[in-house]
């Protein structure tokens, strides 16, 4: 499928090998959730924290313009986007430096996304691999069968989540279930250590803090543990592992706890500890689909870019207009009957406003989850040699990908 899609990752473990895996990876994320997309990836070998503002502006400026001299970037061939090490800073960089080559582009705004919303990018683009995870757990648990099998029950609410990672997905992530679901987030782990409150953690407090400070350690919102990856292995209901690779091995799988695993991060646990997990019965919701939020949205990004306008300018106001006649008849009657019916002002408040981009944004990005996770779960229950959602997963995503090459006649 083309164009390709996958992020551009700035770190010193980068190379060759993992820029394929993980485009690999991107091939069939894309399949699973039906964006039209191949996968790519890319990356450079660098620690942008070595680096000033304006170095890793020339260094991204020049890492473009070869992409662009090479026809390897272009809203119809590869668009790329954040990933570990880049942000929306760095995208705007892109997108720039290839208008400036392709003058005539009118498109040219499509070559990346992630992009800032001041540089053609979106409502929603930031938070939404986060929100995402927030999605796929929301779905996971509207399947009683589902949840019975990770040994949980009920809903999110009350349930006690650990994080590894407070990056942009991680942070995101625990912060919408804390704060819309009733989740606890009692621990989060990070590169100097983790912090633990068993009654659940402020997640603005702590990421305030990890801003100022680098680091969770003397944070005041919780007690602070120096070795950080034990906490991988306390008893919880729901581990978010949002950061590394491989952070799940096979010199800790055996004592990891926690009954339902959901793969913010690519590839945190290995194949061996994939193997000993399953065979334990832990559930895993597996990062192919989990964190697909972000690719979702640049898909919308896309489409905002190519068709030039924001989502919701034109039909905001029809929809706000049509509910205004709805309640104002609704009162009428009310008065016309002697009845006494009385509209709620909140009511009227959240009825009567129309769809922002935000609000098409998050609607977009909730259908994708709940359709791709009963599309994997059709798979999962229908077929006994199917032994897990990663399985199913692969299986709808590779029968797609085979799909589009029979379809090119390949």
């Amino acid at each position: 499928m083309e164009p390709v899609k996958g992020g551009i990752r700035f770190a010193p473990s980068v190379n060759q090998d993992e820029v394929e895996a993980l485009a690999a990876l991107m091939t069939f994320k894309c399949a699973l959730v039906e964006t039209p997309f191949g996968g790519s990836k890319g990356g450079l070998s660098i620690d942008p924290r070595d680096w000033d503002e304006h170095e890793l502006e020339q260094i991204t400026r020049r890492f473009a313009y070869e992409l662009a001299k090479r026809d390897l970037i272009h809203p119809s061939q590869n668009v790329p986007a954040p990933d570990m090490g880049t942000g929306e800073r760095e995208m705007a960089w892109i997108a720039d430096q290839y208008a400036r080559m392709n003058t005539t582009d009118i498109n040219s705004r499509a070559c990346v996304t992630g992009k800032p919303l001041n540089a053609g990018g979106i409502a929603g683009r930031v938070e939404a691999t986060g929100r995402g995870v927030q999605y796929a757990l929301q779905e996971f648990f509207r399947h009683p069968e589902d949840v019975k099998k990770a040994g949980l029950e009920g809903t999110l609410d009350g349930k006690v989540i650990i994080v590894q990672g407070l990056g942009n997905v991680g942070y995101h992530a625990a912060k919408f279930l804390s704060e819309e679901d009733g989740a606890k987030i009692t621990a989060i782990i990070e590169r100097d250590g983790a912090l633990v409150n068993k009654d659940g953690l402020n997640i603005d407090g702590v990421r305030d803090w990890i801003a100022q400070h680098g680091g969770v350690k003397g944070c005041p919102d919780g007690t602070y543990v120096e070795d950080g990856s034990a906490l991988l292995e306390e008893p919880c209901d729901v581990l978010i592992p949002a950061a590394l690779e491989g952070v799940i091995n096979l010199e800790n799988a055996e004592r990891v706890k926690a009954k339902l695993i959901i793969e913010a991060a690519n590839g945190p646990i290995t194949a061996g500890a994939d193997e000993i997990l399953n065979k334990r019965g832990t559930v895993i919701i597996p990062d192919l689909y989990a964190n697909a939020g972000g690719v979702t949205v640049s898909y919308f990004e896309w489409v905002k870019n190519l068709s030039h306008i924001r989502f919701g300018r034109m039909e905001k106001r029809q929809e706000e207009a049509q509910h205004m006649m709805l309640v104002t008849e609704l009162e009428r009657l009310s008065a016309d009957k002697g009845l006494g019916w009385e509209l709620s002002e909140n009511f009227k408040k959240k009825y009567l406003e129309g769809a922002g981009e935000l609000q098409l944004v998050r609607s977009g990005l909730d259908d994708t989850m709940r359709t791709s996770y009963q599309d994997m779960r059709e798979v999962w229950h229908s077929n006994d040699k199917v032994e897990n959602l990663r399985i199913a997963a692969y299986l709808v995503s590779i029968g797609r990908v085979a799909a589009s090459y029979r379809a090119k006649g390949l």
